[in-house]
């Protein structure tokens, strides 16, 4: 029957376990299994005993701590007998720990004030950070036993209350799944993986370590305050990596940084996969790589960095390695000088370091002779290294050595930053017994509160969510719903010593509560970086972009790899970094550099402006170059040359060419709205009163050869009303269409962006481009008309023919304006009013040079050649020839 009970338990237990993680419930089985074999003589687990001390006392405190830091991978393959777990190397600040605990221990006891005549007492075993043998310390803890029985006590006279550890987050979560069932209390001084914190599935277990949580976020915020926004992130692949790195990965995102790689320490290879993850940390171009891990995790990695040679960047630490000893020697010197991380603020423990300055070697304790090789770098002649044999270059130990004379060292006080938290676990569990006996709570009985030894373990959890304790360091400890302490972090800083070793100096902090929103506080004066440099590194993947730029998002790449890209035409960006550029209004234009808008330059034609100031000189000199000619046919109006060539409507021509020169300078000058009502009409008018007198000119040397002929009845057309008809007319039809326009259409000024975008050019819209093109046209007829009866009548018998000049003068005329029709529309602002005012001068002077030039060369200088005499002279000879 007794068995049968034993089995019950047993399975009760089992239904219980199959609610846990998978992970979980596979490492506890193993324990199982030889707990139900051990009821069987005849089947029985061969499982080696845990290494551990013992401190006795009336009330037991279990202790799960890796005094050695890691166990050496051994090769198994099942065809022999696996060897035993070899644990190395021995752990300094590990040590330190058990001595923190054993300190705050005797403190309480000695201190009457405290559980009166009870005492603590302690049990420690050593598990290596090896998961199962965590399970098995727990599973010795609950039964204290040899064979580990759960849901039996089979203390003696000391009764188990609680359990401080486990030293890694994921050892911590499986021995909490355990102790959790039975509801004893689990003090961990370093686990920090936010998942630990939830109450449903670890309702036993409690830090005095904040949580990684607070830590992630404040990782992130430091690589934000340097502004670092390109960065590698390496953690362990275990829960405590995965858990710490995602929320720094999640908050760098959120802010826009951006993560190169993301790579894990590879626990169940033998090198930790560290050729590969340095390899990618050496070829990427990230200066910031953040690490999330252990130190004993990193080693390996370390190690590797060593052999590549690796240079110049900058390691983010997180709390598991910001503070190790492990890396302090001289040979790592070039790759972690410059590391910054987060460490937990923890205060000095009073009395503590007198109470290591009494530690001294000893023949019964092992690891207290390991502890003093590891602290003063010497070695005990009696005793083999932790690899089997004596290195005859170490210094021997004599156990004299005296702590004070290191009391200042890196690795020293280094080692002591973590002991606070296990000095911390201690005293709250004295609290919660002093709770207890004083019977604060009205939950428990009297009788209870008096027999505090016959507590339950669910009993002390009631205490525990509710405990306040003030240590003598001044720190007070208090848990929050969740099981966690609000703390504040310092930042450290790795300085290189001037003797080649790597300290951490703290250079500032971050509090997880700031109330003042001032989270991360530094003093940049104390920071050092990379080989001793004191200027702040940046890690971008793309340089930021200039002012006048914008950036470019590349495919395929993160959001921080960029390029930089000029604004487009018309847009301005005036910061740094900037997404978009700005368009400048409609009457700015930027800079070169499209920094900043400026007020765009107006422009027209004006007679400041040199282009403007030729043509108008031209223009004028022009017009008075015809009234001088004007002047001298008027002066010459009784010499055969200006009678044979019809002297009014000579001087209505040259009338009529002094207006055309002077047309042009309507177009100079700012097109207000009566220059552009009146431009083109003048033009067009003007030119028209030209041409039609050149056409009645033609038309009159038609009429007259035509009516010398016998018979003929055109001598009524000879007459100069026949001409002024013609010239009215020609002029009538012009000056309608001309009205019409204005009427319907009229040119108004205008504001022109879209010609020369960085220029405001101010014009004339004509209103209706077929009402100018049709004047043009209009013109383009006359010219064509007179052109082709000139042409036919240049060779008739008259001396003063003037039907070749027409002939030449309506050729060049048609030459310039057939020319301005595609130069006008090249041109552009006051170049096209320019090119228009060239055709008008350039057309004058055709009609100027191919009509009077010649007459004016023989008035001037060939008198004798303007008398009639001459001219009946070679009338004749031109006679003669023709019979001839």
């Amino acid at each position: 029957m007794r068995r049968q009970r034993h089995y019950a338990g047993y399975y009760q237990l089992l239904s219980k376990m199959i609610s846990f993680s998978s992970v979980t419930w596979i490492m506890t089985m193993f324990i199982l299994l030889q707990m139900i074999c051990s009821m069987d003589q005849r089947c029985r687990l061969d499982i080696p005993a845990l290494e551990g001390l013992t401190q006795p006392g009336d009330i037991t405190i279990g202790v799960l701590i890796p005094i050695f830091m890691d166990n050496i991978h051994q090769n198994i393959f099942f065809t022999e007998r696996p060897p035993r777990i070899i644990c190395a190397p021995f752990r300094l600040n590990s040590y330190q720990q058990l001595l923190a605990i054993k300190f705050a221990a005797e403190e309480i006891n000695m201190n009457p004030n405290v559980l009166g005549n009870t005492t603590l007492g302690l049990q420690v075993y050593k598990t290596c950070n090896v998961p199962h043998y965590e399970v098995q310390g727990a599973l010795h803890l609950l039964s204290e036993s040899s064979t580990a029985i759960p849901n039996y006590r089979c203390h003696g006279q000391s009764a188990f209350s609680a359990v401080i550890g486990s030293a890694l987050s994921t050892n911590s979560i499986i021995v909490a799944n355990i102790l959790g069932i039975f509801r004893y209390p689990q003090i961990s001084a370093l686990s920090t993986i936010s998942l630990l914190s939830n109450r449903i599935k670890f309702p036993s277990f409690v830090r005095t370590v904040p949580s990684d949580k607070g830590q992630s976020r404040g990782l992130a915020k430091l690589i934000l305050h340097f502004g670092w926004i390109w960065v590698g992130l390496l953690a362990s692949e275990n829960d405590y990596g995965l858990q710490g790195i995602q929320p720094i990965r999640e908050e760098l995102i959120k802010a826009g940084a951006c993560v190169a790689f993301a790579e894990y320490i590879r626990l169940s290879q033998a090198d930790h996969n560290a050729p590969h993850i340095v390899k990618i940390i050496k070829e990427s171009s990230v200066k910031v790589v953040i690490i999330f891990s252990t130190d004993v995790e990193l080693v390996p990695i370390m190690n590797e960095m060593m052999k590549q040679q690796i240079k110049g960047k900058i390691f983010v630490a997180n709390d598991g390695w910001s503070m190790t000893n492990l890396f302090s020697a001289g040979i790592f010197s070039q790759i972690l000088s410059g590391s910054i991380g987060l460490f937990t603020h923890n205060r000095v423990i009073p009395g503590f370091s007198d109470y290591l300055s009494n530690v001294r070697p000893s023949l019964v304790e092992s690891w207290v002779n390991l502890y003093w090789e590891k602290l003063f770098n010497c070695k005990f002649l009696y005793q083999e290294n932790i690899n089997g044999s004596l290195d005859p270059t170490v210094t021997e130990c004599t156990g004299a050595e005296s702590i004070d004379n290191i009391k200042n060292s890196f690795i020293y006080t280094s080692s002591l930053s973590s002991t606070h938290g296990y000095y911390a676990a201690v005293h709250v569990v004295a609290k919660v017994f002093e709770d207890l006996r004083s019977c604060t709570s009205q939950a428990f009985s009297y009788i209870i509160c008096k027999y505090i030894l016959n507590f339950k373990p669910w009993q002390l959890l009631h205490y525990i969510r509710n405990v306040r304790v003030t240590l003598s360091s001044g720190s007070d400890v208090y848990f929050d719903d969740n099981g966690d302490i609000p703390t504040v972090y310092n930042i450290v800083n790795w300085h290189l010593t001037q003797e080649g070793t790597i300290e951490a100096i703290k250079v500032g902090s971050y509090d997880t509560v700031a109330s003042t929103g001032q989270f991360v506080t530094i003093n940049a004066s104390q920071l050092s970086w990379a080989m001793g440099g004191k200027e702040n590194p940046h890690s971008v993947c793309s340089e930021s972009c200039p002012t006048g730029t914008r950036k470019a998002a590349i495919r395929g790449r993160p959001v921080c790899c960029f390029e930089c890209v000029p604004c487009l035409q018309g847009e301005i960006s005036n910061q740094t970094d900037s997404i978009d550029c700005l368009k400048c209004p409609w009457d700015q234009w930027p800079n070169p550099q499209k920094t900043v808008c400026l007020q765009k330059t107006i422009e027209y034609l004006h007679y400041e402006d040199p282009l403007g100031v030729a043509l108008a000189a031209s223009s004028i000199l022009s017009s008075a170059t015809a009234v001088c000619i004007l002047m001298l046919f008027i002066n010459s109006k009784d010499t055969p040359i200006v009678k044979a060539n019809n002297y009014s409507l000579s001087c209505l021509l040259l009338v009529s060419l002094s207006l055309c020169f002077l047309c042009s300078l309507v177009f100079i000058g700012y097109p207000q709205l009566e220059k552009c009502l009146l431009r083109q009409a003048v033009f067009g008018l003007v030119f028209a009163l030209c041409i039609s007198c050149i056409l009645a000119k033609t038309m009159m040397v038609v009429f007259a050869f035509m009516a010398t002929r016998p018979g003929s009845g055109l001598r009524r057309w000879t007459t100069p009303q026949v001409s002024y008809m013609i010239i009215s007319t020609c002029f009538l039809l012009q000056f309608l269409l001309c009205v019409t326009w204005l009427l319907l259409t009229p040119p108004f000024p205008q504001y022109n962006i879209l010609t020369k975008p960085e220029l405001i050019i101010v014009e004339c819209n004509e209103g209706s481009t077929i009402a100018f093109w049709t004047m043009l046209g209009y013109l383009f007829l006359l010219a064509t008309v007179s052109f082709i009866v000139a042409f036919l009548a240049r060779r008739l018998p008259d001396s003063f023919n003037e039907a070749q000049f027409i002939t030449f003068s309506m050729l060049a005329f048609l030459s310039v304006w057939v020319s301005f029709i595609p130069a006008s529309l090249s041109a552009q602002g006051k170049y096209t009013v320019a090119m228009e005012i060239f055709a008008i001068l350039a057309s004058s002077w055709a009609l100027v040079i191919c009509m009077f030039l010649p007459k004016c060369f023989i008035i001037v200088f060939r008198p004798d050649m303007n008398s009639r005499e001459h001219l009946m002279r070679r009338d004749r000879e031109q006679s003669n020839s023709r019979r001839i």
